[in-house]
């Protein structure tokens, strides 16, 4: 039940921030996602260098890791407001933006990740 609730306090103020964020950045009147995006890249980042950290040290535990990444940074991102958002793309006909959306979504999600983890292994304790 401890690893239950852990999940859902994190998952509660990543979804919080994720709202509040998309509030602010989202552009309701030409649709751009700039929110959803910024949310998706920086929870990579984040869950890349949350998870470094604890493959390379015990600084981290179980129950932080819970709180952390599977908590915060699962209510923090979203990829069902991502394909929501390329829906809505692809039934307007915006091509272009489905496109470029998708691609470097993916691309700098990935990135971040990447650089969270190479983050971590040059960080001092």
């Amino acid at each position: 039940m401890k690893h239950f609730l852990l999940v859902f306090i994190g998952g509660g103020f990543g979804s919080a921030l994720r709202y509040i964020i998309g509030k602010y950045l989202n552009d309701v009147e030409n649709g751009i996602p700039y929110g959803t995006f910024t949310v998706n890249v920086l929870g990579s980042l984040l869950i890349g260098l949350i998870l470094g950290l604890a493959m390379k040290s015990t600084a981290i535990t179980q129950n932080q890791l819970l709180l952390l990444a599977s908590g915060f940074c699962g209510g923090f991102t979203t990829f069902s407001t991502f394909a929501y958002e390329n829906h809505l793309f692809l039934k307007s006909g915006d091509f272009t933006s489905f496109a470029l959306y998708t691609i470097a979504s993916f691309v700098l999600g990935f990135l971040a990740v990447f650089f969270g983890m190479y983050l971590a292994r040059i960080i001092e304790f």
